[in-house]
């Protein structure tokens, strides 16, 4: 027996896991969100799975597509997703893009100025960095919500957030659990980004360049956890 003590902030990511446990032949049994019960089983094969790719990795991808016209079209990953980071499509929808979904890939388009957005983005706490970002390219503040886990991430996310997201000329708000930002007229060019040793960081900023941008990032070795060759990928589709 699993006991949660306080809220349960990354309710995608047990999800994901007790899906996975399920097609393997483990029954859970969950008592809302605060007990997980796994009785004595064996595991058992399920002859073939399907392996999705990173919808979290993903999301960079697709914001592309929203800012730089597309469509960027992503595989691996599709409307039957277990992940709740393919909820991401949503936002884009709430920001103006063109998004189509299908059988195991994710499309994306749009044009500029983006929708601003005021939204609860808990359930997408990776790729809601990813709408900040996109939030410098809409015409006006745009608020994202519930997003008091980030404070406890890689870095403390909110703040580095703000930070960097200033020295694109943006107004930022700061509370415990939110972000409100505010795009300047113009952004400022070639902004030296830290990314504090997080992955995430590196990759959301570098959607600024996409939009037409120039920004530096520093330490943008630090993609290796989670994307080795990230950097490569989104010069791909953007030459």
């Amino acid at each position: 027996m699993i006991e949660v003590q306080g809220e349960l902030i990354s309710k995608p990511y047990v999800e994901i896991t007790v899906n996975v446990m399920r097609r393997f032949g483990a029954e859970v049994e969950r008592y809302g969100w605060s007990r997980l019960h796994v009785p004595g089983v064996r595991y058992r094969s399920p002859g073939a799975i399907y392996v999705e790719g990173d919808a979290s990795s993903a999301s960079y991808f697709l914001a592309a597509g929203a800012l730089a016209g597309g469509p960027v079209r992503v595989e691996g990953v599709g409307r039957d997703s277990i992940q709740g980071d393919v909820r991401f499509a949503e936002v884009l929808e709430a920001m103006g893009a063109t998004v189509r979904l299908g059988e195991g890939w994710i499309e994306c388009q749009g044009t500029r100025p983006l929708r601003p957005i005021d939204l609860d983005l808990n359930h997408v706490p990776d790729a809601a960095m990813t709408a900040a970002v996109l939030a410098l390219f809409a015409a006006g503040q745009s608020r994202l919500r519930n997003i008091g886990s980030w404070r406890v991430k890689e870095t403390d996310r909110i703040a580095a957030m703000a930070a960097e997201l200033r020295k694109l000329g943006a107004t930022v708000e700061e509370g415990a659990d939110y972000l409100a930002i505010t795009p300047p007229r113009r952004l400022a060019a070639n902004a030296t980004i830290a990314t504090y040793d997080d992955h995430r960081m590196a990759m959301s900023f570098s959607l600024v360049a996409v939009g037409g941008v120039p920004v530096r990032i520093e330490d943008a070795g630090c993609v290796a956890k989670t994307f080795p060759d990230y950097f490569r990928e989104l010069a791909a589709i953007v030459q």
